[in-house]
């Protein structure tokens, strides 16, 4: 059994402005001949700091945006017990079989992907979206199946949904009172292989969601 899942990462930005306002105060000053005289006069000053996040999952380093969808594989390959031994492809291939159920092994590729989080917003939450399950015609298979490990705590990876949108993982700050963030991490993607399921190419999407205040 082969599983495919396909991987799209939002990515949101904002320019980041610079915005300055003046107002001029005049004043005038006489006196006699001789005399000192001084005059003041006030400049008021507004800035105003967009809010920006950018959000990758995948090969789209910063500050490269891109559309393109990265793509996870696993492939399940069967073994005969107890000693493992890889059935050969074909009919009336000769095997010696104790009569044991086999044992599916999940071999993955591609499924190393970086993560990158810079904003200037606060707290940001990262959420998966189970936008299309893992499918192969009407068969499926909940895409909790995907497990992701993160290799930094401060990035973490959410819990992937059977199906709709699961719940939030936060990521921490790294400067100006945690209202700056500049994370990055390695999501290494698995496949539970908690059941056995029906043989054949399944299919699927994860969406993932970076958003802020």
């Amino acid at each position: 059994m082969t599983a495919r899942l396909a991987l799209r990462g939002t990515v949101a930005a904002a320019s980041l402005a610079l915005m300055t306002a003046a107002r001029a105060e005049t004043a005038t000053s006489a006196s006699g001949f001789n005399v000192p005289r001084s005059a003041t006069a006030r400049l008021d000053f507004s800035l105003s700091i967009q809010k920006f996040l950018f959000f990758g999952v995948g090969a789209s380093p910063w500050p490269a945006q891109s559309n393109a969808v990265g793509t996870v594989r696993f492939v399940l390959a069967p073994s005969i017990p107890p000693a493992g031994i890889a059935p050969v492809a074909g009919s009336r291939q000769p095997l010696d079989w104790p009569g044991g159920a086999p044992v599916f092994a999940v071999t993955a590729s591609d499924h190393v992907l970086p993560v990158e989080v810079r904003s200037n917003a606060g707290p940001i939450a990262i959420r998966a979206e189970a936008s299309t399950p893992l499918s192969n015609g009407s068969h499926t298979i909940p895409m909790s199946e995907i497990t992701i490990a993160s290799s930094n705590p401060g990035l973490p990876a959410p819990p992937v949904p059977a199906s709709g949108i699961g719940g939030a993982a936060l990521v921490a700050g790294t400067g100006f009172s945690s209202l700056v963030t500049l994370q990055k991490a390695s999501w290494t993607f698995g496949y539970a292989n908690s059941a056995s399921r029906s043989a054949g190419s399944y299919t699927g999407v994860l969406r993932f969601t970076a958003s802020t205040p």
